[in-house]
C-alpha cells in the first residue's frame, strides 16, 4: 500500500488539470473551477507548511517510485494539455460567434453552449494557471535525452516556450547563481522584472548558442537546423487553433494564457535561487538553491522543491531526489508566490534569510560578491546573531 500511495500521489496535478478541463467544457460558473482549485492549494500550502523528504525508499532501501508508472504520468501531460487548449478554444469560439443559450450533452454531462464575458475570463484564467503547472513536467523531461527531450519541447511549446528546455540545460544548470544565468534572480530585483528579463534572456541565450553551433559547422543560422527557430515553429499548431477559433480575439486569449503560464515558470526560477551567489567557475553545490519542500508543493510540483539535490544531480529523476543541507525557506512555492507578488514585502522577508545564508553557507568569495551586490542595489541583509 505504501508503494501504491507513493506513486499515485503524483496523479494530483493531472487530476486537477482534468477538473479544470471539465469546468471549462461544462461552462457557466464551472469555468472558474481551475482557478478555485489553485486558490485552495495556496491557502492549504500556507496554513499547513509541513516539510517532507521526497518519495522515499522501502524497508529494503529500494526507491518507492515506479519508473514505468511515473514516466507514464510525465508523458500523459502533453495530450492532457492539448485537450485543455481545445476546450478553451471551443469556449472562445462560442463567445466570438455568440452561440445561443442552450445545452448539449456529452457522455451524460450537460455542456453550456453560450459563453458570457465573465465566463470567458474564468476559462482563460483557469487554463493559464494549469498550463503553467505543465511547465513543471516539461522541466522534468528536459533533463532526459532522445524523444523524451523532444516531448519536453512540445510540452513547453504549448506555452510558446519550447526554447526553455535548451536554455535550462545549457545555461541555467551550468551558470547557476551567476550573472551569466538569466534565470537566476539577483538581489533587489522584483518578480515582475525577473519575469521579463529571465524569459527574454533565456531565449537570447539559445539564439546565440545556436548561431555559434551552426557557424562552427559551416551551416546557415537562418534555417530549420536552428533549434531556436524550430522552437518557435513548434508553437504554430497552438497559434493556428486559437486563430481559427476566434481570430484576433482567440490570439489575444492565447497571449493571456501564455503570460500566465510563463509567469508561473519565472516565479519558480525567481524563488528557487533568489539572491544566492556563486563565484564564477566554482562548482554548483546544493547551497546555491533554496529548498521549498512542503507536502503540497512536493506533490503538485513533483519534488522539484528539493532543489538543492536537483542541481547537484541534474539527471536524477524526481522520485529519487533527497533532502540535502541546502538552505530552506520553510515554506512552499504557493505561499512564497503570494509574498513575491508584493516586492517590498518580499525584500524585507528575504533580508534575514540572505543574511543567514551569508553566515552559514557562503564562502569568503561569495560573501565579498554579496556585499558588492548589496551596496549596488541598496539591499539590506539583516545581520543575525552567530548560530549557537
Amino acid at each position: 500500500m505504501r508503494k501504491i500511495l507513493a506513486n499515485v500521489q503524483y496523479l494530483a496535478t493531472p487530476a486537477f488539470i482534468g477538473l479544470s478541463i471539465l469546468g471549462i467544457s461544462r461552462g457557466g460558473g464551472w469555468v472558474w473551477l481551475g482557478a478555485a482549485l489553485m486558490a485552495g492549494l495556496v491557502v492549504a500550502d500556507t496554513l499547513f507548511p509541513v516539510l517532507r523528504n521526497g518519495t522515499g525508499k522501502d524497508g529494503k532501501g529500494r526507491w518507492l517510485g515506479s519508473p514505468w508508472f511515473l514516466n507514464s504520468v510525465l508523458y500523459s501531460v502533453l495530450p492532457i494539455y492539448i485537450l485543455q487548449q481545445v476546450a478553451l478554444a471551443w469556449r472562445v469560439h462560442s463567445w466570438v460567434t455568440g452561440a445561443p443559450i442552450g445545452e448539449l450533452e456529452l457522455w451524460g454531462l450537460p455542456i453550456a453552449t453560450a459563453t458570457s464575458n465573465w465566463e470567458l475570463v474564468g476559462a482563460t484564467v483557469s487554463a493559464g494557471i494549469w498550463q503553467g503547472m505543465g511547465i513543471v513536467y516539461g522541466h522534468e523531461l528536459s533533463h532526459t535525452k532522445g524523444w523524451s527531450f523532444v516531448l519536453s519541447r512540445w510540452i513547453m511549446s504549448l506555452s510558446g516556450s519550447a526554447n526553455f528546455s535548451l536554455a535550462h540545460i545549457l545555461n541555467h544548470h551550468i551558470d547557476l547563481a551567476d550573472s551569466a544565468d538569466a534565470a537566476s534572480s539577483p538581489r533587489g530585483r522584483s518578480l515582475y522584472a525577473h519575469f521579463i528579463l529571465s524569459h527574454v534572456g533565456q531565449s537570447a541565450f539559445v539564439a546565440r548558442a545556436e548561431h555559434r553551433r551552426l557557424e562552427s559547422q559551416g551551416r546557415a543560422t537562418i534555417s530549420l537546423s536552428n533549434r531556436w527557430i524550430r522552437g518557435y515553429l513548434m508553437s504554430i499548431p497552438t497559434v493556428a487553433l486559437f486563430a481559427y477559433a476566434g481570430g484576433w480575439v482567440g490570439l489575444g486569449i492565447l497571449a493571456v494564457v501564455w503570460v500566465i503560464s510563463n509567469f508561473e515558470l519565472e516565479m519558480l526560477n525567481y524563488i528557487e535561487h533568489y539572491g544566492l551567489i556563486r563565484v564564477p567557475g566554482q562548482p554548483v553545490e546544493d547551497r546555491h538553491s533554496w529548498n521549498n519542500n512542503t507536502v503540497l508543493t512536493s506533490i503538485f510540483f513533483i519534488e522539484i522543491a528539493l532543489h538543492g539535490d536537483h542541481h547537484v544531480r541534474g539527471e536524477t529523476r524526481f522520485w529519487e531526489l533527497q533532502p540535502t543541507k541546502a538552505p530552506s525557506y520553510g515554506a512552499g512555492y504557493l505561499t512564497l508566490l503570494l509574498i513575491a507578488l508584493v516586492p517590498p514585502v518580499w525584500h524585507v522577508f528575504m533580508r534575514s534569510r540572505l543574511a543567514a545564508w551569508e553566515r552559514d553557507f557562503a564562502t569568503p568569495g561569495e560573501r565579498a560578491i554579496a556585499q558588492e551586490h548589496n551596496a549596488r542595489v541598496g539591499f539590506i541583509a539583516t545581520p543575525l546573531p552567530e548560530a549557537a
